[in-house]
């Protein structure tokens, strides 16, 4: 029995001994792209490794789509969508996050998500002329075509187009405005199809998100349509021009300003500012300039002679002595809920122009009332300015424009305001959240269009406050909107 005892004793030992044991360690110790497996590189990207997300920046001009990949780890296999993957060989298409898996010896497995950003992490719209010509022109298009690389979250195209340049005071900044035209509709970055498009620049606004901000405030409100925007990276004959605003225009159609065939789209505008061909009035009593914007009309013929003789006779009972009849004053013409939200939306962002100035858009279906909006140009808002004391979060403005006062003088529309102003107000911490998550989304983006426009830490017509880093634009933004939100709350309850 105790031999028996000892050779089994010594059989154990032994099977012990060869017992292999198999690790379980399954980790990116590095990831990288170089130049000597990817020659489009100018330089080796290594990625950061973060827990087990790996993130990276890859260069303009790099084929994303057909990147190899050089890492260690310490697993035994690596594999994409039950793919293996070989270092220093294996290609993939990094557009999209990539989830690698590395299995280890002893089969459990870790997975890895590789968030590759290429170049600004914005869609990037190409335009070419078809001879190559700069856009020089307000007026005479250039033919072209545009591409559109829509990243993650928008669809590619490529399509045939005419542009020209955009803009009044802005068309004198290096960094200019257009107008694209499509040849047939098109939807752009999930905005609905259209053929008109306007590249906004905001060269001025060195946060590029007055104007966002101010759509964000028009989708909270009453107003029939509020223009939608996304930005992209725009380059013009392969030459870089920077961040972009790609924006619905403003005119008549089923996905934008929705007036049928019989309405009127008009804007207060000033008349230096028009056009040789566009068809314009002056009404009765403020002599307001309207542009009519739609539809195509002559001076004189039937249409002009109602949408005059309307306006006309609105400023007559605006300016009545029984103005404020709920039957037969003002209201009976005006759409009182867009008239409050349009003041208010403006009056926010005190914005300068829209003291019944430019950009100043209504618009009309005959039988029914007029409307304001929809809201437009707000690049010198939100204390962006420094003339008018439009750059003191404090005071006023668009409540002193014509109509508008007239209308304060009426206590139902006070109390209107009142009840829009707190519902704007309470809501408020989403608009913070939206400038903060807008400002985030153009991190990167930022710093290129900085580096080809110059514009941080430079005085630019006509900025109120220079800052030298873009963090700091931002949380002027929101300083200035937070203090004027707290001043006009106590202003309005005091009306």
């Amino acid at each position: 029995m105790k031999k028996f005892l000892i050779l089994v004793s010594i059989a154990l030992l032994f099977s012990c001994e060869d017992e292999v044991i198999l690790s379980t360690t399954k980790e990116f110790t590095s990831f990288s792209f170089l130049v000597q497996n990817n020659p489009e590189l100018t330089t080796d990207i290594v990625l950061e490794i973060n827990e087990n997300t790996l993130t990276g920046t890859i260069p303009h001009g790099v084929n994303i789509t057909s990147l190899v990949a050089t890492f260690e780890h310490s697993g035994a296999q690596v594999s994409v969508a039950n793919t293996p993957q070989e270092s220093d060989i294996t290609s993939n298409n990094f557009k999209q996050i990539l989830t690698y898996k590395i299995t280890s010896e002893e089969g459990s497995t870790a997975t890895y998500q590789v968030d590759l950003t290429y170049f600004t992490g914005l869609p990037i719209l190409y335009v070419y002329t078809d001879t190559g010509e700069e856009i020089l022109s307000k007026e005479d298009y250039l033919t072209g075509t545009s591409t559109l690389y829509g990243g993650r979250n928008f669809e590619d195209f490529t399509e045939n187009m005419k542009i020209r340049g955009k803009g009044h005071s802005s068309w004198a900044f290096p960094k200019k405005s257009y107008q694209l035209k499509f040849t047939e509709k098109k939807e752009v970055m999930g905005m609905p199809e259209d053929k008109k498009w306007i590249l906004t620049a905001n060269y001025s606004d060195k946060t590029m998100l007055r104007n966002k901000t101010a759509f964000e405030l028009g989708e909270l409100s009453s107003l029939d349509w509020t223009p939608k925007s996304e930005f992209a990276e725009l380059f013009v004959n392969d030459i870089y021009r920077g961040t972009y605003q790609i924006t619905q225009k403003v005119e008549e159609s089923e996905n934008r300003v929705n007036i049928t065939n019989d309405g009127f789209l008009i804007e207060i505008d000033q008349l230096p500012r028009l056009d040789e061909d566009d068809v314009y009035f002056e009404s009765s009593i403020h002599t307001l300039l309207f542009n009519i914007k739609e539809p195509n009309l002559d001076f004189g013929d039937d249409e002009f002679i109602y949408i005059k003789g309307f306006i006309d006779e609105l400023e007559s009972v605006l300016y009545g002595d029984n103005f404020a009849d709920p039957i037969n004053g003002y209201a009976k013409y005006l759409d009182i809920d867009s008239f409050v939200d349009w003041y208010l939306i403006n009056e926010i962002a005190k914005n300068n122009d829209a003291i019944f100035y430019s950009s100043v858009y209504m618009n009309l279906i005959p039988g029914e009332k007029l409307k304001m909006g929809p809201i437009w140009d707000f690049d010198i808002g939100f204390g962006n300015i420094n003339y008018n004391n439009n750059d003191i979060p404090e005071g006023f403005w668009i409540k002193n424009s014509k109509w508008i006062v007239r209308l304060f003088q009426d206590p139902v529309f006070v109390e209107k305001v009142k009840l829009r102003f707190a519902f704007f107000k309470e809501n408020k911490n989403t608009i913070y959240e939206k400038i903060t998550a807008n400002a985030s989304y153009l991190n990167i983006a930022q710093q290129e269009n900085d580096a080809k426009w110059n514009t941080l830490g430079i005085y630019i017509w006509p900025n109120n406050m220079v800052f030298d880093t873009y963090e700091e634009e931002v949380d002027y933004l929101k300083q200035w909107l937070d203090t004027r939100f707290d001043w006009l709350e106590t202003a309005i309850d005091d009306l």
